[in-house]
């Protein structure tokens, strides 16, 4: 073999490992999608509270109860609504989308949405502070899941709202989803711990089950923006001249 085609051979090694390095490099700095640390379903709450201290008479619902809006909640006997209502600071049978007063100082609570009652906080005989809350309910049709990721700066200025997410529930079905909202909070390790609030029409569309009730931990794969082809090369010698000082 002639030196000639000996340094032939030698360059053409030299081009084929420069090649499969910048593959390398792009596949592990600029990957398509990042999979969540953790992610699971939650929906709209809304709290049911009161302003008057007093005493629970009555419960009309109890957790996990289906409620349209306006349907009757919870009853509270209330002494100082009753003085109120007496000195014409309160006007009696009063009616709000929230509750309705009658004279001798009840306030019955309204669900102000329709959905499920999440939480009841409160018992017939208790007694109830005023500005404390009654319960909890969870909006129909509000379905939406948080996810937690740990990316690099660099993947963090690559999600976008609207990015398409695919979320894998627990019995293996995939649904998609679009970015809504995204915060942030930057590790020591200079990594962002990001949070992504994901919607999806198919979630609410799905039979109302444990598999899609809210508090149920799901897996989510967030499609970052795609940059190009040689974004991962670019990205390096950026890094590179940045170090020495260019």
């Amino acid at each position: 073999m002639t030196w000639t085609n000996r340094l032939r051979l030698l360059g053409g090694l030299l081009v084929v490992l420069v090649v499969v390095a910048a593959c390398t490099l792009v596949f592990n700095q600029r990957q398509s999608a990042v999979a969540s640390t953790s992610a699971a379903i939650a929906a709209q709450e809304y709290a049911v509270g009161t302003d008057y201290g007093g005493t629970v008479t009555q419960e009309y619902v109890e957790e996990g109860d289906t409620v349209q809006k306006g349907a009757k909640l919870i009853q509270v006997q209330s002494l100082q609504l009753a003085q109120d209502i007496r000195k014409g600071v309160v006007g009696a049978d009063t009616q709000t989308s929230a509750y309705d007063i009658g004279e001798d100082g009840l306030i019955t609570f309204k669900a102000e949405v329709s959905g499920t009652i999440a939480k009841i906080d409160v018992k017939t005989g208790g007694y109830v502070q005023a500005g404390s809350e009654l319960g909890t309910i969870h909006k129909a049709d509000s379905l939406f899941v948080t996810s937690n990721f740990t990316v690099t700066p660099r993947d963090y200025g690559r999600i976008r709202n609207g990015a398409e997410v695919e979320l894998r529930l627990p019995d293996d079905r995939t649904v998609t989803g679009r970015v809504k909202s995204v915060s942030v909070e930057t590790n020591a390790d200079g990594q962002a711990k990001t949070t992504v609030d994901v919607e999806s029409r198919e979630l609410s569309a799905s039979p109302s089950s444990g598999i899609t009730s809210p508090g149920t931990p799901v897996d989510a794969t967030l499609h970052l923006q795609d940059d190009g082809e040689l974004a991962g090369v670019t990205d390096m010698v950026r890094d590179f001249s940045r170090q020495i000082g260019l």
